[in-house]
């Protein structure tokens, strides 16, 4: 029976160097979500039928996200790849508006915090967005899903 959702998900921590609290927060935060709640149906066909549940791992590797999909008994199905180009842009453009998020919620007002978290949800959706046209004909995944992914891969790209 297709069970199409990820069960687990892995960042490879050898490319995140250090992570504020908040960050470390969103992270949590997305895996928990994300293990609780998503669909992850790849496209390729499996020769046994089989349809998940998948665990993930996602890594950076020569400037390319690279999302390695296994079964739940950890045997390999395969690994795709994506170019970070696209992506260039809405990560920084998450980062620095998380930024305004985070000083906001420290000392400004309550409209002035909704305000920026406005501005951050909508990068953040139009990042789910591009990242669910990446993935098109590869795998396919909800908006949700692809929200708590984006999230990921933008602690993936924390430097210092």
């Amino acid at each position: 029976m297709a069970d199409p959702r990820i069960i687990d998900i892995e960042l490879d921590e050898r490319t995140i160097l250090w992570r504020s609290a908040d960050i470390e927060q969103e992270r949590r935060i997305a895996i928990f979500d994300l293990i609780e709640d998503n669909h992850f149906a790849p496209q390729r066909a499996q020769p046994d039928g089989y349809a998940g549940p998948y665990k993930v791992r996602l890594s950076v590797e020569e400037g390319r996200l690279a999302l390695a999909i296994r079964r739940a008994d950890d045997t390999p199905l395969e690994t795709l790849v994506l170019g970070l180009a696209r992506f260039r842009r809405p990560i920084r453009d998450y980062f620095a508006i998380c930024d305004s998020y985070y000083q906001a919620i420290r000392q400004s007002t309550l409209q002035q915090i909704e305000t920026v978290d406005m501005a951050r949800r909508a990068i953040h959706n139009e990042a789910a967005d591009l990242l669910r046209e990446r993935l098109d004909g590869k795998v396919t995944i909800d908006f949700d899903t692809a929200r708590r992914l984006f999230t990921l891969i933008c602690v993936l790209h924390i430097k210092a």
